[in-house]
């Protein structure tokens, strides 16, 4: 990995946990699904397959896919929000949220490659 990977990844990095936080403190409620989460989740599956499949250059790929992306589609997060549903008893919730974000993400990501692919 090269300084200027490094460099990009940060920068992107920074850009994509501003986002996050703002998607999340706007969507995510006190009851339910995280819905701010899951969406970040599930939008950067779909950018992250499109992206790959497109096969930008290097430095663009990494700004953007680890960076940004990586930075948005924090896996932390999420298992921090399935422990706590759980944890409160909500236990259907936390069954749910796992499902649609795992299941429909490798679908959005899969389809975002095959749509890149085409581009």
């Amino acid at each position: 990995m090269t300084v200027a990977e490094v460099v990009v990844i940060g920068l992107g990095g920074f850009i994509g946990a501003i986002v996050r936080f703002f998607i999340s403190a706007r969507m995510n409620k006190e009851e339910g699904v995280p819905l701010g989460t899951m969406t970040a989740n599930l939008t950067g599956a779909l950018l992250i397959g499109f992206l790959i499949g497109l096969d930008l250059p290097t430095l663009w790929t990494v700004f953007l896919v680890s960076g940004i992306l990586g930075s948005l589609t924090t896996f932390s997060t999420l298992m921090k929000e399935l422990l706590q549903l759980w944890g409160s008893g909500r236990r259907k919730e936390s069954l749910l949220y796992s499902l649609l974000t795992f299941v429909l993400g490798v679908i959005l990501a899969f389809a975002g490659y095959v749509i890149g692919q085409l581009c």
